[in-house]
């Protein structure tokens, strides 16, 4: 156990799926797993560990931001041994022809953050995703008929911020969110397995309306199968 993590050494999966919000993790595991034990509830930042078509998963809030998915990935990886871990959330958009519901598979992120510079001393402004599975998650989005679309994403430490930093556009950044860079990077760091899969929740840059709560559970159950499918 660790001070952010009650659960017992076995009660987590090798393969997680990470959405952000806690209740998004208690959805996805009412919904789509079975025999289902809640794990972890430090926090309020629920771990559900149950079974996916036969195989054992474990779905798990990252909470909000970067420090907060270094913490549980971070975690998950050193002390549960887990191995892939499959980032499901939201993101906005930062290209016109990218709208509201569309899911994306993030290839690389982008951050002006010093995250990467205070865990290694590096100054680290991108990372790749991993190929091998992000190629086995295109390759379930093509067997589900699900359009995917390939992107780089732009992790930020603000969310609520008036400076438009340059770099993100000539970084060719596509659409924006709080945890994805965090998570690519320790997955790097520890030799281990990471994705993130997002949809669309809102745009920045078209007049599109945003979604609702309900609206981004509902649209969210895309990417959620893809995961899980992937896994």
């Amino acid at each position: 156990m660790t001070p952010h993590n009650e659960a017992k050494k076995g009660d987590i999966a090798k393969r997680v799926i990470m959405p952000g919000d806690p209740k998004r993790a208690k959805f996805i595991a009412d919904k789509f797993l079975t025999d289902v034990k809640l794990v972890n509830q430090v926090r309020g930042i629920f771990a559900y560990t149950g079974i996916y078509k036969g195989k054992k998963v474990t779905v798990m809030a990252s909470g909000m931001g970067m420090p907060s998915m270094g913490i549980y990935a971070t975690e998950l990886f050193n002390v549960y041994g887990v191995e892939t871990i499959i980032r499901v959330g939201t993101c906005g958009s930062l290209d016109k022809s990218i709208r509201v519901t569309d899911v994306l598979l993030a290839e690389s992120a982008y951050t002006n953050s010093n995250y990467a510079y205070s865990l290694t001393g590096k100054h680290i402004n991108t990372v790749n995703a991993d190929k091998t599975l992000n190629k086995n998650i295109k390759n379930k989005a093509s067997k589900l008929a699900y359009d995917l679309k390939g992107v780089r994403i732009n992790t930020s430490d603000i969310f609520y911020t008036e400076f438009c930093d340059k770099s993100i556009a000539k970084n060719k950044c596509a659409a924006v969110e709080m945890e994805t860079f965090c998570l690519l990077f320790l997955a790097k760091h520890f030799k281990k397995q990471a994705a993130s899969i997002l949809t669309v929740s809102d745009s920045l840059v078209s007049k599109e309306r945003e979604l609702t709560p309900k609206e981004r559970e509902k649209s969210l159950e895309k990417a959620i199968v893809l995961a899980l499918e992937s896994l």
